[in-house]
């Protein structure tokens, strides 16, 4: 459990990181990033399949490559969903939205690396 609360408060630092690097995507404080980064994992767990499912054929045209845009659609459907969190004139900011998805991939990728290593 106090894994889980470490890996949620790191993705919620990442998120304020990358609203600090994109002035398209604002985030009113640290407490909406943390909640963000909650509904974030929420919509990647029960959304996300099911939009990899409808757009199989497209994934397997693009070799892979519209994970990208899966991404930035999580990411901008989180924005919606959340008070405090935007991300500028969507869809006008997709490429920032995209880039600040795939930065957000990384870095939890790097927490889920990182805390999940066995001692």
């Amino acid at each position: 459990m106090i894994r889980w609360i470490v890996k949620l408060l790191l993705n919620g630092a990442a998120l304020l990181l990358i609203s600090q690097w994109f002035e398209a995507i604002t985030l009113s404080s640290f407490g909406v990033a943390v909640w963000a980064a909650f509904i974030l994992g929420l919509v990647n767990t029960f959304i996300r399949p099911i939009l990899v499912f409808f757009s199989l054929p497209l994934h397997f045209l693009t070799l892979g490559l519209f994970w990208f845009v899966i991404n930035t659609l999580t990411f901008a459907l989180t924005a919606y969903l959340i008070d405090g969190f935007e991300v500028g004139n969507w869809p006008g900011s997709f490429w920032t939205v995209l880039m600040a998805a795939v930065l957000m991939s990384l870095f939890g990728w790097i927490i889920e690396g990182v805390l999940s290593k066995k001692k």
